[in-house]
Formats: structure tokens, sequence, C-alpha cells
């Protein structure tokens, strides 16, 4: 995958490059925050909480620097071997960063999950910023002041920065930031790298996010989507790709009346794949049922990203 080079400024004539840190709890807007500071759409993106399940990279370069972002999951309790999972990409993304930025939506209330969330910062020294997201569904901007003297009352950041991923708010000020907190040296990849996603994984991703935006509440985290097949042609990529839920009921939902529901998941995730991969997709999908897949070590090796080669697995059902 491949952008261009953003065009900003950078206060120091040295280059510099780093590893920032995106974290917050379920919903905050992190994963918006990457595709805006990216300027690619890299990460899913749906109200429902806990969209992101892996660390996902996205690599900013600008004049005099190179910044290279990993998103989160969301810190929540860990109530299955799934949610250990994530937490443990959480707790690893906070290994070895130049900069962490805390993510806090300011048009949701500060709650004791709030506080006991910020714990995964006690005893860091590293630069961290506070981003208060979501700025631009305030009226009244003065609304966020008391916000951030309910965090200071809990722990201090080196730096408050309001930003608004929809309208850019913000952006530069935190890119600003950022930028001068990073130590000097070369940067970590090319100019045109982009993300540490293979296309396979990013094909799986989109069709997730198709599900999580068009079905019930039932539904979203218990599906998990493996691409099976990916044959590159000079006119056509035909993928085939599974879509894993833990019950028959959410299969029958996921699949709709006459397939209804799944040829529109299926229709709008092809033309999205089509948009980010620029060629002609050919996409094929199948809906199976694995019960308790989130407590399978077997099953999350198969779909996370750095291990998705296509692996068939078992299941109870299969479907077109």
């Amino acid at each position: 995958m491949t952008t261009e080079p953003a065009a900003d400024a950078t206060p120091a004539s040295a280059f510099r490059s780093g590893f920032i840190a995106i974290l917050g709890r379920p919903n905050a807007g992190k994963s918006t925050l990457l595709n805006a500071l990216v300027g690619e759409k890299l990460a899913i993106v749906s109200e429902k909480p806990q969209t992101t399940r892996t660390s996902i990279q996205g690599v900013v370069n600008i004049e005099g620097a190179q910044i290279v972002f990993v998103d989160t999951p969301g810190i929540h309790k860990s109530t299955n071997l799934f949610n250990r999972r994530m937490m443990e990409t959480v707790r690893a993304a906070l290994e070895d960063r130049d900069v962490l930025l805390y993510l806090t939506d300011v048009t949701a209330p500060f709650t004791a999950e709030d506080v006991e969330a910020m714990s995964v910062l006690r005893d860091l020294s590293t630069p961290t910023l506070l981003v208060l997201t979501k700025i631009d569904r305030l009226r009244d901007k003065r609304a966020m002041l008391p916000r951030i003297e309910e965090i200071k009352a809990v722990r201090d950041f080196d730096e408050f920065i309001p930003v608004s991923a929809v309208t850019g708010e913000g952006l530069g000020r935190l890119r600003q930031a950022i930028v001068q907190r990073l130590p000097e040296g070369p940067p970590y990849f090319p100019p045109e790298y982009l993300t540490d996603q293979p296309e396979r994984f990013l094909a799986a991703e989109m069709i997730r996010e198709r599900i999580l935006r068009d079905t019930r509440q039932e539904v979203p985290h218990s599906v998990a989507v493996l691409v099976e097949r990916w044959d590159e042609t000079p006119r056509l990529t035909k993928i085939a790709a599974t879509i894993y839920v833990e019950r028959p009921g959410q299969k029958a939902i996921l699949i709709g009346a006459g397939g209804a529901q799944l040829k529109k998941i299926g229709t709008l995730a092809r033309q999205d794949m089509e948009r980010m991969f620029s060629r002609k997709i050919f996409l094929e999908l199948f809906v199976k049922v694995r019960k308790d897949w989130r407590e399978s070590p077997e099953f999350l090796n198969a779909i996370d990203w750095r291990s998705m080669r296509g692996t068939e697995l078992d299941s109870e059902e299969d479907t077109n």
C-alpha cells in the first residue's frame, strides 16, 4: 500500500522518527483518528465497541519526520481468551514507544471505567499526550474544561490537545506536538510504505466492517472473517472468505431471507475493496458456525493477520 507524503512542516531541522501508540477506551475514536492522520482508511470504524481487535500500523511521512502510528484495541475488561489477547496487544503497544496518545471522548461522561483504563499508563515515563476527541460534536468548546480537570485529578499529561478527526481541527497541532517529542534519527520505512497490514487482512476487515454496520447487536462480537483463497489474475483478483459465527441463529441473521443480507454485505465489501486496491474484485462469501471460537487458541491463531494464510478450519455448518 502506498500514499503520497503529507505536506506538513516540522519545527526541527534534523530528521526525526519514532513510534506512537494510540490508546483509549472502546469508541474513543482511535481508528478514526488513525485514518485521518494517515490520510487513508487503514482501520475499520463502527459505533460498536471493540471494533479494532489487533494493533494496526500506519506511517505518516511529513517534511523532516516520519511518524509510525500504532492503533490498538479499546481498553476493556477481559472476559474470554479473545479479549485477553486484545489486552495483551494493548500492553505490548506500550513497550518501546516514543510517544503515547491517550484518547478520551469529550461527548461521553467520565466514569470509574475511564479511571481504571488510565491505569495502563501507571509508572510509565514515556511522553504522553491527552487527546480529546469528537470536539466537532460540542456546541460550546468550554465544555471540555471540566473534563480536563477531571482527568488532571487522576493523571497529569504532557499536553492536552482537542481534535476532530471529522473536520481536521487540531490535527496539525497534534502532529507538531508529536514531532517535537520524537528522537532524532533516520526513517524506519521507505516513503511509499503505508501499513504493516497485508491486503488479505484488510479485505477481511472490510467484510467485518460491513457486518458490524448492517447486523443486529447480537451478531458483531461473535463474528470473525478468514480469507481462505486469494487468486491474482491480470484483470481480476478472486477472493473467497468465510464468516465465522458462534450460533446457528447468528448465521441465519447474516444470510438473511433468500440470502439477501449476505449478498448485500458482499456487494458493499467488494466495492470497498475495489476502491482501496484499485482493481476489479470477485468476492465469494461463506458462513460457518464455529461454537465458542473466542476461546479457541487454534482459531485465534488462524485469524491473526500475522499468520493469515487461508488455513482451513473445521466447522459445524457451511453455506454460501
